[in-house]
């Protein structure tokens, strides 16, 4: 309860506003007030169940259909074209259904099926024959268009779109049509109408495409075949004008004649050359007085028969030496016998050498008048040239002509075949055709009912309950026995004051056994904690027990300093951790893991969702909270964030859970968060953290209302 200081003396009276004294609401007081009020919610709720259930009755039941079709390309490969072998016609990508869904929605094919099924004789789908008045109100408003404004093939089509919807199955190529209809023989009859008209439209087109390119291949052969024969004419018009007739092997005539007198030049050079080196080589043999061996005497019969003549002499010499003198008159006779043999072969192969001399002389006059005609060829080959390269030209572009000329005609024949033989079917085919449904798609009457009704009846308890909230008469809360908390008199002070206070949960601050109790908002506490400077930069939050709100204070403390400071809020509850469902990134490691060096700083300080504050919480402990508190890693770590933030805030969690003398050494300031800051077991938990080595501790009351904040 809230007190104030009378005008006259310090007496102590009550003020007219709820009490947050950390209790639950008093919910058997507001379940007696609903039951008080029942028929405020039981009878609305009994009339919009009566409603709907007259409602849905009215409605018009709509059955439902559905046909399937599968888009893959049913072209057979050995009838496709023979460009299109190559590739594959089976992948369709999810584009390509978007569009072919689009293909089925198109007016041009509603209209065929609305012909087809005779749409527009049945009332069903002529809206003047059940125009209803919300419908011509909308209108008049411009919230609706109006059907006496539309054409009757407006009327129908906006009704056949109406009763029509079509999706393409998740992850597959599978496109679903459904049609809606009084009649369920005609929603399965119109459904089916639709997947077979979409399979006649793809038909139709592609029929269309090759009956389209057959045409224009037609008109194109003409005048290829026109360009081919001109181009011909022009090749031998030119050829004939400018005499480059074209001998063996597709060349020209001078082509040719000059290489054969190059060839015949090389011949007769060879032979200038073997004749000079066989007469040069008989006349050293003759000179040097050797035995005369060479082919050319060979091939002479009368160095044959000397030579034989001088083999019988020399035989004769022999035979005859072995039984005269050398002084004999025979031995003489033979020996001159032989010289004059010799010099005869000396004289024939001096005659053989000018034999050869001379053919070599022929060879070389030969030689010089294939030269000169070399020459004579060489100016002819060189002045057609230039001609030779424009009849080149005329034979690529008329090569180049007849080349598209066949391609054309190759293609013009395949188009032929593939429309005489219809192998243009369709790139999709019907799996699962359309039946009469049984049961009415539309309205579901029991799902209606009852979500009308339960929502009836939840919207009438949420205002009877929350006109019970609002009275002037608020209803109490339920808060446990316990002494009763004397307060020291405060002067008078703004309503103002008063008011901001009732937002916030009081802070209380003993500081001995007896002395005046001080209450303070959470925003004094950080006032507090501002002023005391070096002091005010490390500070521990730690309940008295478990469910207090200690992490409440804790994230409202470290909020309020984050305003104008840098602040960081550490979570080393490791029995209950809750300080990371208010980060931006609730998975990311904390001080476990920091501490166990898997991680850095980087990685473990995240973002409040809703301030300035920097947040670190517990990470994956397991059952080592107590080992890492106690941990010099830790120790050095909240040296470092000190170095680095104004404030740092340590959320330690229930005092009986915790190692206080270990917290006490990292931040020795302390907030203790406790259900009744005047029950002996706050002041025996505050003197045990002031025991452990805090040098100051502030109480702050929490509760149930904290811990559910």
């Amino acid at each position: 309860m809230w007190f104030r200081k009378s005008k006259n003396k310090t007496a102590i009276a009550p003020v007219a506003a709820p009490v947050f004294a950390g209790g639950d609401p008093d919910m058997r007081g507001l379940g007696r007030a609903l039951w008080r009020k029942k028929w405020r919610v039981f009878i609305p709720t009994l009339a919009v169940a009566l409603c709907a259930f007259v409602v849905v009755n009215a409605l018009t039941p709509r059955y439902r259909s559905e046909s399937r079709i599968l888009l893959e390309s049913r072209e057979n490969v050995f009838m496709r074209a023979e460009a299109d072998k190559v590739s594959d016609r089976g992948v369709v990508d999810p584009e390509a259904v978007t569009s072919q869904i689009q293909l089925v929605l198109s007016r041009d094919l509603a209209r065929d099926i609305i012909k087809k099924e005779k749409l527009g004789e049945r009332p069903e789908f002529d809206p003047l024959q059940g125009i209803s008045l919300t419908r011509v109100v909308l209108g008049l408003f411009g919230l609706g268009r109006d059907p006496m404004s539309m054409s009757p093939d407006e009327r129908i089509l906006e009704a056949y779109y109406d009763r029509l919807t079509v999706f393409a199955v998740e992850r597959s190529r599978v496109i679903v049509i459904e049609f809606r209809s009084a009649d369920p023989e005609l929603a399965a009859r119109v459904t089916n109408s639709i997947a077979e008209g979409y399979l006649d439209t793809q038909q139709v087109a592609k029929q269309g495409q090759t009956r389209a390119a057959s045409q224009w291949l037609s008109s194109e052969i003409e005048n290829m075949r026109t360009k081919v024969a001109e181009a011909e004419a022009k090749i031998e018009e030119y050829r004939s004008k400018s005499n480059l007739f074209v001998g063996a092997n597709n060349s020209s005539l001078a082509n040719q004649q000059l290489t054969e007198v190059n060839s015949q030049i090389a011949a007769a050079r060879g032979q200038k050359a073997d004749l000079e080196a066989r007469a040069r080589q008989l006349r050293e043999l003759v000179r040097s007085g050797k035995p005369i061996d060479s082919s050319e005497i060979a091939n002479s019969e009368s160095m044959r028969r000397l030579a034989e003549q001088r083999i019988a002499l020399s035989a004769q010499l022999a035979e005859q030496s072995s039984t005269l003198l050398g002084q004999h008159p025979r031995i003489k006779e033979l020996r001159a016998q032989i010289a004059e043999s010799e010099r005869q072969m000396r004289t024939e192969g001096e005659r053989l050498a000018r034999e050869l001399d001379n053919d070599a002389k022929v060879a070389g006059n030969r030689l010089e008048s294939l030269t000169a005609s070399l020459d004579q060829v060489k100016r002819m080959a060189s002045q057609t040239n230039e001609q030779d390269v424009q009849l080149r030209a005329l034979e690529r572009e008329g090569k180049a002509q007849r080349d598209l000329l066949e391609s054309y005609l190759a293609k013009y024949r395949e188009a032929s075949a593939r429309e005489n033989i219809n192998a243009a079917p369709a790139d999709a085919r019907i799996i699962s055709r359309a039946t009469a449904a049984v049961k009415p798609d539309f309205p579901k009457k029991v799902p209606i009912i009852l979500i009308a009704t339960f929502a009836a009846f939840v919207v009438c308890g949420g205002f009877v309950v929350t006109g019970e909230l609002l009275a002037p008469t608020a209803y109490s809360y339920a808060t446990p026995a316990r002494a009763p908390v004397y307060m020291a008199p405060v002067a008078a002070p703004a309503v103002d004051l008063m008011a901001r206070r009732m937002h916030s949960p009081p802070a209380v601050n003993l500081h001995a056994a007896g002395a005046a109790v001080v209450a303070r908002t959470i925003e004094d506490i950080a006032r507090g904690v501002r002023q005391a400077g070096e002091a005010g930069r490390r500070v521990t939050v730690v309940g008295s027990l478990r469910e207090v709100g200690t992490t409440h204070a804790a994230i409202s403390l470290a909020r309020s300093l984050a305003k104008d400071r840098k602040a960081v809020l550490v979570d080393l509850a490791f029995g209950s951790p809750n300080i990371s469902v208010f980060s931006t990134d609730p998975n990311a490691p904390g001080i476990a893991e920091l501490v166990g060096g898997t991680v850095s700083f980087g990685d473990i300080i995240t973002r409040d969702q809703f301030s300035q504050l920097h947040l670190i919480a517990t990470g994956n402990a397991g059952a080592d909270g107590a080992a890492i508190v106690a941990s010099p890693v830790l120790a050095t770590s909240i040296e470092a964030l000190v170095r680095a933030y104004d404030h740092v805030i340590i959320d330690a969690g229930a005092a009986p859970e915790v190692s206080v003398e270990h917290v006490a050494l990292l931040a020795p300031r302390a907030v203790l968060v406790a259900p009744d800051p005047s029950a002996a077991a706050t002041r025996a938990a505050r003197e045990r953290l002031l025991a452990a080595g805090f040098t100051d501790v502030a109480v702050f009351a929490g509760g149930a209302r904290a811990a559910a904040a």
